[in-house]
């Protein structure tokens, strides 16, 4: 759950972190003229505010209401961005709601400037605890997944087996054999699918993804190679998307009170395939994970991540791929 730093005044409330497909439901009856909707009668439900997505049968599906001309937020005129046409009279209205896809976050404050704290204690790297060393005799071959330390095997609730890490991180590939392409499929953090294709350049030298997987479900490689190993790195992926290091506000890592001096990566924004990098930006501290070192980042949310205009692009990424 995250925490936020003015929690402490202003106490718990719903937090607007994203629009997804439930909210407030208001019913009323009114019209339609181009892009004036004049309510005049509210039969159910929340009024209507400035910024509520408009659905249903009289009203394209999630027109949005940009301006609010006259009216108490029962009834009155209201200004939408497009020009549509009323069938009926009964039109519902959706207001800001709360995240849903791809993950509900129903706790937090009203719409302020917030920061997320980012609080992760990683478990060691391994170069073998997602599939240990062994052959592949043909192209494209799945390899056999297998828990080592700090993951463990699972089941999905969608019934897949995937090997689950301890906390959302890049994965890196290695093998004995020059020029090997990995294709590593899985889910992040939230349980959006993605994969990644990382390519082993010189033979015995492992080479890190840029991608951060919370569960890995299958790993390919495109030809036959002998040792192959994919394990786990430093490279964390960071929970909520982060476009530039000047949103960093701090970060701080091993009970050091010095700022850490890690390599922060910024999420990719490019829409996402296999070769691109993690839709939400990435941290490795430069202390090296032990289980026991703490990394603690605060992270400023701007208004695209959060508050009653946001999105979920702008809070958690481009969707993966």
């Amino acid at each position: 759950m995250p925490q936020y730093s003015d929690d402490l005044f202003l106490g718990a409330a719903q937090t607007y972190m994203g629009t997804g497909n439930y909210g407030i439901t208001s019913t009323f009856t009114g019209s339609m003229s181009g892009t004036t909707l004049t309510v005049t009668a509210m039969l159910s439900g929340d009024p209507l505010v400035v910024g509520q997505y408009v659905d249903g049968s009289s009203v394209t599906n999630g027109t949005y209401i940009t301006a609010f001309v006259s009216g108490n937020g029962t009834t009155g005129t209201y200004t939408i961005n497009q020009s549509v046409t009323a069938s009926s009279t009964t039109m519902y209205a959706n207001g800001n709601a709360l995240l849903q896809d791809p993950s509900a976050m129903d706790l937090g404050i009203g719409p302020l400037g917030r920061i997320f704290v980012w609080d992760v204690i990683p478990q060691a790297t391994a170069t073998n605890n997602i599939v240990a060393s062994q052959a592949a005799t043909t192209a494209n071959q799945a390899l056999t997944l297998s828990a080592g330390a700090g993951t463990k095997a699972v089941t999905t609730a969608g019934g897949v087996s995937v090997i689950q890490l301890d906390v959302p991180r890049a994965v890196k590939v290695n093998c004995s054999t020059t020029a090997r392409a990995f294709t590593v499929s899985g889910y992040d953090y939230y349980g959006q699918a993605m994969t990644e294709l990382i390519t082993v350049a010189t033979a015995g030298t492992a080479v890190n993804g840029k991608k951060a997987f919370w569960q890995i479900s299958g790993v390919t490689i495109a030809g036959s190679a002998t040792a192959c190993l994919v394990g786990t790195t430093e490279i964390l992926g960071i929970p909520v998307r982060v476009t530039n290091v000047a949103y960093v506000g701090s970060v701080k890592s091993n009970s050091t009170l010095a700022q850490d001096t890690g390599t922060f990566v910024a999420a990719d924004t490019a829409t996402a395939a296999n070769n691109t990098g993690d839709v939400r930006g990435t941290y490795a501290p430069a202390t090296a994970a032990d289980g026991i070192c703490r990394t603690v980042m605060g992270i400023l949310l701007p208004a695209i991540a959060v508050g009653p205009n946001s999105t979920r692009v702008g809070a958690l990424g481009v969707t993966q791929a």
